[in-house]
């Protein structure tokens, strides 16, 4: 059975009458990814997510496997190795959603980084993470770093540094996680949302009563173990549990703003200082280049958060003052998106200084919760879990085998075949009449699933058709802000083409799933909305 919510009723009957080893709460890249490893050692896996999958932080994230360089200098050292480490793996099992990067790291004066501790951190960082000697930071003089990137105020210049990181997709990368999940025999569910837990008589957590909010209707999941994954919601679900004591979250927010690229024309994806103690990204994408992130505390609203004026001044000013002669304005952001960092609080630290370790907590029901953690530590954070699970259970489940796991559409055995790969794919699409680089496109996105975007636009369908399509069947959209937001990015990285495409392929969507005229207008009312949020700030 596809992963489709055409599907819907039949994932809907297996989650109401099967019992289940474990139950996820939440699709973010943490639960799919205990999903995942869950699976692969043979547990019966249920997952359910209240809205789409990686709607909140995992699709709000600066979009790098990274190691997290600044964590150095908080002496987290574990920390750095672990997710420095991790990042080879990730490249590997999602070789099409996981590129390599060089990253410049200019030193300028009076800049919280000399040149002397960059180069040490740098190759401190190298070696925690195991980096390959041909991939090992190399330092460059106040010339070289300016031909390195020209748009670089060179008055200010001291030298700078080169070094790798990893660019990705995050909410793409959820999804083929959730994906793998779904063909090892998980159940995974978006719109589903938990509305009360299910006690037995010694007051053991033994179920979720689930609302689907696509049908209006409520069942019931039965579940050995229960795991909140629920990123910023996690102490929510603990306080339903009534077991909100002792560790507690501090959410901060992080804003990310988009800028055309002959706005902000970088030859080179840049990790600088703002002078504030904070390090900025600045990346170079296809056809645009966006700046973050910020960290600041927040305790508003959990479903909406957004960039406000102060938050994207924050990064104007920062990106200004590094590259003076581009003269960003407010008016030139074309979107901007902005998440949640769930953190564990700690006593007299600002937002920056808190801690990004993962932190497991279970309560006297059984709930176990986990929160914190690295978008790269996803896979560490599943196996501590699962592992947990397995003990919990009393059964033998066997160690945890994602490591060497090639997660769907990134099936490839080494970088040649990868290529190769590639390059059949693209003759392919000449046959089509579609264009070398929509197929890299494509395939940077959707890996060897591309075949069956091929297949769609050879039926007579248009290329975004085609694409849409796809995700329809294989990738669990309802609506079209799924599509536009979370299965190809067009809204942060092909604005102004996406919007023109919105009320058709919605249109398109409603159709399929036999929307009445209210739903089908409150779904493009619904990305509509979405759209307008990228470039509103209050």
């Amino acid at each position: 059975m596809n992963f489709s919510n055409l599907h819907r009723k039949d994932f809907v009957q297996q989650l109401s009458t099967t019992p289940f080893d474990l139950l996820v709460i939440g699709g973010g890249i943490t639960g799919c990814g205990i999903a995942l490893d869950a699976a692969l050692r043979g547990m019966k896996v249920a997952l359910i997510e209240k809205n789409d999958f990686a709607s909140g932080t995992s699709s709000r994230s600066t979009k790098l496997i990274h190691g997290g360089l600044r964590y150095l200098k908080q002496l987290e050292i574990k920390l750095v190795h672990d997710v420095g480490s991790e990042r080879a793996v990730v490249h590997r099992n999602a070789r099409h959603i996981v590129i390599p990067e060089k990253m410049l790291l200019p030193i300028v004066e009076d800049g919280s980084l000399g040149k002397n501790s960059s180069s040490v951190g740098l190759l401190v960082y190298d070696l925690l993470a195991g980096v390959k000697k041909d991939e090992r930071r190399k330092m460059l003089d106040r010339h070289a770093t300016v031909k390195a990137e020209p748009l670089l105020a060179f008055d200010k210049l001291v030298g700078g540094g080169l070094y790798f990181e990893y660019r990705t997709d995050d909410s793409r990368l959820t999804i083929e996680i959730a994906k793998s999940a779904h063909e090892n025999g998980a159940v995974l569910l978006n719109y589903a949302e938990s509305k009360s837990f299910v006690y037995d008589d010694s007051k053991n957590i033994v179920g979720v009563k689930v609302f689907d909010k696509i049908s209006n209707a409520e069942f019931e999941i039965c579940a050995k173990t229960i795991v909140n994954a629920c990123g910023p919601w996690v102490d929510l679900l603990r306080k339903e549990d009534n077991s909100l004591k002792g560790k507690r979250l501090q959410l901060t927010k992080g804003v990310h703003i988009v800028f055309p690229y002959e706005k902000l024309p970088l030859k080179q994806a840049a990790y600088f200082d703002v002078g504030d103690g904070r390090m900025i990204f600045a990346i170079p994408r296809n056809r645009i280049t966006y700046v973050g992130t910020t960290d600041t505390v927040y305790n508003q609203n959990l479903d909406k958060p957004q960039c406000n004026k102060e938050d994207a001044q924050y990064l104007l000013n920062a990106t200004n003052k590094m590259f003076p002669s581009v003269g960003l304005k407010a008016e030139d952001i074309v979107s901007s998106w902005a998440g949640l960092r769930p953190l564990i609080y700690e006593e007299g630290k600002s937002a920056s200084e808190l801690s990004r370790k993962d932190e497991i907590m279970i309560s006297p029901s059984g709930l176990i919760s986990i929160a914190g953690g690295k978008l790269t530590g996803y896979r560490l954070m599943a196996e501590k879990i699962v592992d947990l699970v397995s003990k919990k259970l009393k059964r033998d489940f066997g160690k945890c085998k994602t490591k060497k796991f090639r997660l769907s559409g990134g099936e490839f055995k080494n970088e040649e075949e990868f290529q190769k790969s590639l390059a059949q794919f693209i003759e392919a699409g000449k046959a089509e009449n579609i264009s070398a680089d929509k197929i890299r496109e494509w395939f940077y996105r959707y890996g060897t699933s591309v075949s069956k975007l091929i297949v769609n636009a050879k039926n007579g369908k248009s290329l975004e058709a085609a694409e849409l399509l796809y995700c329809l069947e294989h990738e669990m959209i309802f609506n079209i802000s799924d599509f536009m937001i979370r299965r190809t990015g067009k809204i942060f990285f092909d604005r102004t083409n996406s919007e023109k495409q919105i009320e058709e392929l919605s249109n398109s969507l409603s159709k399929t799933f036999a929307l009445d005229e209210s739903s089908a207008t409150k779904n493009f009312a619904s990305v509509a909305e979405e759209f307008k949020a990228a470039v509103t700030f209050s």
